[in-house]
């Protein structure tokens, strides 16, 4: 008889086995992030990368060693309290240990004293007997000279005693003597029988005493067996705990070094850079340098408040170095020095284009304006990024930027390469002293100017804003009249 299948059951069949096929397929090419994620395949711009693909790759990669981070996490934690517990029950086992040793002990004591006193009763209950063998051979001469003088003839008697009264006397006390005799036969056969009791009692109690004392080795035994079990469980945890601690360590560097690459990465974005974020990569940058985070942050922020304000001409001209004033397009003279700026600048931006880290050209890169002062312009402007290096001065610093970042061209507007400039043209000012006088020194030159107007207008605020940063990476706080003047 053919069985017929209901319709529903095949779509049922047909569904789960492409579930099982899709799911299969997924599994086979899942990526593999660890692998993908190795410090040695993600630590440069892989071939065939763009930057925007770069960055996506690492940010991948910063939220898998995150997500590794939190289990880990997890996975300590958990370790931790399993340590905890086996600590506490070998903790327990060793008193349980400790209190049947003591039992045991005072047990094969007590064993000890009942087998000294069983010796002490065998010994009385022999020397007992010996007595009643010697009560029963004294009990026997009286019964035999009883017996004697009973077959004795009247005449006998009456020619052996001088007075008859001599005859009865001497039976009265062979009398006494044989009840004498016979209560001490029976008072030692007491003793005896006293003694055999005592003796079978205090076999009961040793045997059972011994008895006790089996048990408590037997869970002695077993209690060290566990406690035995359980170190070598506590070892294996601990050999766990360890490893977990050092995959956290490794994952915690490798996030550093994620995050350090995407700063390099990280262009100003409109509106400026997250304060958090500047503050951590001018930490990292003092680590190299040694010029003091606040102090470099400080004159980043009187120059561009940190990267607000990068610029508002574009160049034009690259013979006069004329520009255009970006928000109105009016004509902008002095934007940039032509021999000194304009050949370094276009030569950044070719480098840059060239390695795909700029998509814009020479002339629409904003770049500072030069300053009016009572209607008429001085100076030059052309200075780039958050930093504001002149295209000149960057280049003093080419070299050492790509030195430190891996050959990649050096971008005054890349976040890191900006503050790690900033960072390395005051040292060399003078400010890896750390000094208050070398540091306003330092931001002065920086400036380009060392008069008592710049020192008041422009060197003051900086070290003013370097106390209130430096009061924030020390303590995670500031006052409000930091916050005034900062933000």
């Amino acid at each position: 008889m053919k069985i017929l299948q209901p319709r529903f059951l095949k779509h049922i069949s047909v569904s789960l086995l492409l579930a099982v096929f899709l799911l299969t397929a997924a599994l086979a090419g899942a990526e593999d992030l660890s692998l993908t994620c190795a410090w040695d395949n993600i630590k440069e711009q892989p071939a065939g990368y763009s930057i925007e693909e770069y960055e996506a790759l690492l940010k991948k990669c910063q939220s898998f060693y995150q997500e590794m981070g939190e289990d880990l996490k997890q996975d300590i934690t958990k370790t931790e309290q399993e340590k905890k517990s086996l600590n506490n029950q070998i903790s327990l086992l060793a008193k349980k240990i400790q209190s049947l040793n003591y039992q045991i002990n005072q047990g094969s004591i007590m064993i000890k004293d009942l087998s000294g006193q069983i010796k002490g009763t065998e010994a009385s209950i022999s020397q007992t007997e010996v007595k009643i063998e010697d009560v029963k051979g004294q009990l026997a001469d009286l019964l035999q000279l009883r017996w004697e003088e009973d077959q004795k003839s009247n005449v006998e008697i009456l020619l052996a005693e001088e007075k008859l009264s001599d005859f009865f006397n001497d039976l009265i006390a062979l009398e006494v003597l044989n009840l004498k005799t016979q209560e001490l036969l029976t008072n030692v056969k007491d003793l005896k029988v006293g003694l055999e009791a005592q003796k079978t009692k205090m076999d009961s109690e040793k045997a059972d005493l011994e008895g006790l004392v089996i048990i408590q080795t037997m869970q002695k035994n077993e209690s060290a067996q566990g406690k035995k079990e359980q170190e070598s469980l506590l070892r294996f945890t601990e050999s766990e705990y360890q490893k977990y601690l050092e995959e956290k360590k490794e994952t915690e560097e490798q996030l550093v070094k994620i995050g350090n690459l995407l700063f390099e990465l990280l262009e100003v974005p409109e509106g400026g850079i997250k304060f958090e974020d500047a503050v951590r990569i001018a930490r990292e940058i003092s680590k190299q340098t040694g010029v003091r985070a606040a102090f470099s942050l400080a004159v980043l922020w009187q120059e561009t408040k940190i990267g607000k304000t990068l610029g508002g001409c574009f160049l034009r001209d690259s013979q006069t170095g004329a520009g255009v004033y970006i928000k109105t397009g009016n004509p902008a003279p002095k934007t940039m020095k032509p021999g000194r700026d304009v050949e370094p600048f276009l030569a950044i931006i070719k480098s840059l284009n060239d390695s795909a880290k700029l998509k814009t050209d020479a002339f629409h890169t904003p770049v500072s304006c030069c300053m009016i002062r009572d209607g008429s312009y001085y100076g030059w402007g052309g200075a780039m990024g958050p930093a504001q290096f002149i295209p000149s001065t960057l280049m003093l610093f080419k070299a050492r930027i790509e030195e430190i970042t891996g050959n990649r061209p050096a971008s005054p507007w890349s976040v890191y390469d900006a503050f790690l400039a900033n960072s390395l043209y005051l040292k060399g000012l003078g400010a890896g002293s750390q000094t208050y006088e070398k540091e306003i020194y330092a931001a002065l030159k920086y400036f380009g100017c060392t008069s008592s107007w710049c020192r008041t207008y422009y060197g003051q605020p900086v070290m003013r804003v370097a106390g209130c940063l430096q009061a924030y990476i020390d303590s995670g706080d500031m006052s409000a009249s930091c916050r005034n003047l900062i933000f």
